[in-house]
């Protein structure tokens, strides 16, 4: 028994050698090439970049695109009216509205055109509307999950079953760190306006590497006490005192590593190695006492309290500017089936002005050219008013959508003042140029220069994509 377990080892140590001395003689083939050497492009870039880094503002929940971004003003006439068969065909609705009235709900909130381009926004976002000349809207994006579990899943994994890889750990495994005191994926969650109810949990998976190495998943900072997760060392051991420790456990794990071929051992080395790093990195990113007032009140009153979405959209930039590549932030608390027009007004003002300030401060500093910011929920609201009467107009609430809803972009190389895509004049369905979940995230690897086509993992017999096997496409339209 001892004999071939003796056997395997000699066998998975000559497969390693074999393994590490290609990748080591490709890599010095590679950096003798003329004009590879020293190039902008990472070796699993497909071409030049547009953009270096994202920014990623999820709006869990589902945000009302008929509220906020898609005016529709002809449902002033129909409202209250039924919503006709032609549009509804039939299709899909949640067990909340099964068996219902679909009575048609006119928004209650003013829309106006705003900057040189005259992209229609909402009144709940003057910040927001500000920067109306700096966003791609796109109205036409769709789904096909109708609950918050699997919509989410699918929007931040490209899968509506939990297990694959996030779109952040995809871009960490594609392109690498550009910041080695810093992971290269960092999650940033807010807390909500109070007055909210009707709230799902995130779940590490949102973040997670699924079947990719560890390394790659989302490190989330936390909003009370070390911003990551046992950061600090133990009473009664010092900086010196800890360097030691991961020497000799480096040491360990390096001979473990040689003897069972074990990647996820090199993986465990370099995530202490980051911690270690990060006990001097992470306190000067989030001191932001380094901040003048005149940026702080960009992002609003709430910057200064832990765990708003305004701290973290700071936070953000700071990050952005320190080459963190993907930097996810989640707002939760946007699942309006009631009293929609009362949540929505604290979630609008939870985010405007902190969204607005983060675009304009990575412009003034030159970030935004290369930094694509995006935001989205995981579906849309239904035209129609949920279960009761919507003649009253402070509580009339809105079901799960995900046949039409408005994402937006900025940034990266996306062209600004823009309207995508077109619904019906019921707001109901795509009506022009359809953008699928997975055409977002093909154009988002495309800015990073990535083939979202060419960038895989082979996995259970697979080669595992973020956009999946299903055609996905780049809306090359929108790029600059």
């Amino acid at each position: 028994m001892n004999h071939q377990f003796q056997q395997f080892c000699d066998t998975m140590n000559r497969r390693q050698f074999i393994k590490n001395a290609s990748i080591g003689l490709g890599a010095a083939a590679l950096g003798s090439m003329p004009g590879v050497a020293g190039a902008s492009v990472q070796p699993n870039q497909h071409f030049a970049p547009k953009a270096k880094r994202v920014i990623f503002l999820f709006m869990a929940g589902a945000p009302s695109q008929l509220d906020l971004f898609d005016y529709k003003p002809q449902l002033e006439r129909l409202h209250g009216q039924d919503l006709p068969a032609e549009i509804s065909q039939g299709q899909r609705v949640t067990t909340m509205t099964r068996g219902k009235e679909q009575k048609i709900c006119a928004s209650i909130f003013k829309f106006a055109p705003q900057g040189k381009s005259g992209l229609v926004m909402s009144e709940l976002l003057p910040h927001l509307s500000a920067h109306a000349d700096d966003i791609c809207m796109i109205k036409s994006t769709h789904t096909e999950a109708i609950n918050h579990d699997p919509a989410k899943t699918f929007f931040c994994t490209g899968s509506e079953m939990p297990g694959s890889a996030s779109m952040g750990a995809w871009l960490s495994y594609g392109l690498g760190s550009m910041n080695k005191d810093l992971p290269d994926f960092v999650v940033l969650s807010s807390a909500f306006w109070s007055g909210k109810v009707n709230v799902q949990a995130l779940y590490s998976r949102l973040w997670g590497t699924g079947f990719l190495p560890s390394k790659h998943q989302g490190v989330a900072f936390q909003s009370v006490g070390d911003p990551v997760l046992f950061l600090s060392n133990p009473k009664g051991i010092d900086r010196e005192a800890r360097r030691k420790m991961l020497d000799f456990v480096a040491k360990v794990n390096a001979e473990q590593e040689r003897v069972t071929g074990d990647p996820e051992l090199q993986t465990s080395i370099a995530q202490q190695e980051m911690a270690f790093r990060m006990q001097m990195s992470v306190p000067e990113l989030t001191d932001l006492d380094q901040e003048s007032k005149s940026i702080t009140d960009m992002y609003g009153p709430d910057v200064y309290t832990a765990g708003s979405f305004a701290r973290n959209c700071l936070l953000a930039r700071r990050m952005a500017e320190r080459d963190v590549r993907f930097i996810q932030l989640f707002h939760r608390g946007w699942d309006h089936h009631a009293q929609l027009p009362t949540h929505l007004r604290g979630q609008a003002r939870d985010v405007d002005q902190p969204i607005a300030g983060l675009l304009h401060d990575l412009k003034q500093r030159g970030l935004l050219d290369d930094t694509l910011v995006v935001f989205a929920g995981e579906f849309g609201r239904t035209t129609f008013a949920q279960g009761m009467d919507p003649n009253d107009r402070e509580n009339y609430g809105r079901d799960h959508h995900p046949r039409c809803f408005t994402t937006w972009m900025a940034g990266g190389g996306i062209k600004g003042g823009i309207s995508y895509g077109e619904t019906d004049d019921f707001c109901y369905n795509v009506a022009k140029d359809p953008v699928h979940v997975r055409d977002l995230h093909a154009t988002m690897m495309h800015q990073m220069g990535i083939d979202h086509d060419k960038l895989s993992f082979p996995y259970l017999g697979l080669d595992r994509k973020l956009t999946g096997v299903v055609e996905s496409n780049v809306i090359r339209d929108i790029l600059a």
